[in-house]
């Protein structure tokens, strides 16, 4: 079993902080998402998580087959850089196959690989097509496969939606979904929010080189939205100024004469919520507004922009 402990480290080149105080743990079986603008420090991390570089403070602490590492072993992880690898004027199969040579395969070990996910991915009709012949999005397809052959514990995938059509962004997401449930730890930085909602058990997002916020959906949606908004209907008119007094709302906005969008008071629960609206009317609907992950991490982001701070990158 696999699992990574991170523990406030930093890393600077020259006077740019890249990464700054960062400490998060990662469990296997988990999809754990890594967000942030460009030069957030999410490749510095991954740099160091892979050994190519050292953090100048703090401690990464790799477990892996009952051994502790301070980065990565080879073997454990299969990555997906931004920057692709692979060699344009050979063949899917001479690619394939010379990385499942690299990482030790057999032939037939190798082929089997092969079938598989040539199959699985749509590619089989293209193996003997030299990569300059696919479209951008197949060639992500071989990426991908490059970091599966050798049954990695930790896939690093970094932009792995990139070039690709909706339906197959969606083919993908099931993959990774049955790695995961095969044990298999995902650490993936991507943009497409809307995907990373549906598919993270936790996520962490940096700007600067900073945490801004950590954890899984609803912890995330805690640590930047705490106030809760609600959408009332009711059966009738609406009392607008006896609303107001509620002591558990604290924002009111008339939708129209019978409904109403909410914030709800600090510290107050929804029962009290509902408790004081009811002598106000019969309720025909209440429904929590909250928003998506994509306009958390835009808000968060520009906020967190505002603050002074030194500069970082990465």
């Amino acid at each position: 079993m696999l699992s990574i402990s991170v523990q406030q480290v930093e890393k600077s080149y020259g006077n740019v902080k890249a990464v700054q105080n960062l400490s998060f743990a990662l469990q296997a079986g988990q999809i754990f998402a890594l967000l942030g603008p460009n030069g957030a420090g999410k490749s510095s991390l991954i740099r160091m998580l892979v050994g190519l570089t050292r953090p100048d403070k703090g401690q990464i602490h790799v477990h892996w087959q009952q051994q502790e590492f301070s980065s990565l072993p080879e073997g454990c992880f299969g990555y997906l850089p931004e920057d692709r690898g692979l060699y344009l004027d050979k063949s899917v199969t001479d690619n394939l196959s010379y990385i499942g040579r690299l990482r030790g395969l057999t032939t037939p070990q190798i082929q089997q690989q092969l079938d598989y996910w040539l199959t699985r991915l749509d590619l089989l009709d293209k193996r003997k097509d030299n990569l300059n012949k696919l479209s951008k999005g197949n060639q992500q397809k071989v990426q991908l496969i490059s970091c599966l052959l050798h049954q990695p514990a930790l896939l690093i995938l970094d932009e792995p939606f990139s070039g690709l059509d909706p339906i197959n962004q969606e083919h993908v997401l099931t993959i990774l979904q049955e790695l995961r449930a095969q044990g298999t730890t995902v650490l993936l930085s991507a943009h497409q929010m809307a995907l990373i909602e549906r598919l993270a058990d936790q996520m962490l997002l940096l700007n600067k080189g900073q945490v801004v916020a950590q954890g899984d959906l609803t912890q995330v949606r805690q640590q930047l939205a705490p106030q809760q908004h609600y959408q009332l209907s009711f059966s009738q008119m609406v009392n607008m100024e006896a609303l107001c007094r509620c002591q558990s709302i604290s924002a009111l906005q008339p939708l129209s004469a019978q409904q109403v969008q909410l914030t709800l008071a600090a510290g107050a629960s929804l029962q009290q919520l509902l408790n004081d609206i009811s002598p106000l009317g019969t309720l025909t609907d209440i429904s929590k507004q909250q928003a998506s992950l994509h306009e958390l991490y835009l808000n968060a982001v520009a906020q967190h922009n505002q603050q002074p701070q030194q500069g970082a990158g990465g």
